[in-house]
């Protein structure tokens, strides 16, 4: 008997964890003009390790898409609506390249907006240096989520 209870209470934890995933609403991205480009002090491996993104309510929710760096490096990042699409205030981008460069957008939210992030090129080898990319939606009630915290590689158009 004590057996089963055993078993029956692994069984829940595995589901307990195979079911606790981070759930991650990306946020919108569309370019009103501000760009900034700086020079981070420090170690950049420290820099491109990801951290936990912010669950948004499901009644503010907005959606971002950090896409794939292409083989020119550029970094798509696009807005995809979602319910508090109208309760956005800004949306702020940041790129941390793999030599600890960081670039800073302020994005729009208008559903479809896109912007480019430079992020670094690589030499044309099929592995090649991750660039970070954070993403943060500020609402109207002055609330802050970070809504994407990813690496994105080099590829090559191998």
């Amino acid at each position: 008997m004590k057996a089963i209870g055993f078993l029956v209470a692994a069984i829940l934890v595995c589901l307990a964890i195979a079911c606790a995933g981070c759930t991650s609403s990306s946020s919108p991205t569309a370019q009103t003009g501000s760009d900034s480009t700086t020079a981070s002090s420090g170690s950049s491996s420290s820099a491109l390790t990801t951290s936990p993104t912010d669950a948004m309510p499901k009644n503010i929710a907005v959606t971002i898409t950090v896409d794939e760096k292409d083989y020119l490096g550029k970094i798509p990042v696009k807005f995809d609506g979602g319910q508090g699409q109208g309760n956005v205030k800004s949306i702020t981008c940041t790129l941390i390249r793999a030599d600890g460069t960081t670039q800073t957008m302020t994005l729009g939210s208008n559903k479809g907006d896109q912007i480019n992030l430079d992020g670094t090129r690589g030499s044309g080898s099929l592995t090649g240096q991750a660039d970070r990319v954070q993403v943060f939606v500020t609402m109207n009630n002055g609330q802050t989520y970070k809504v994407a915290d990813v690496l994105r590689e080099y590829r090559s158009r191998a």
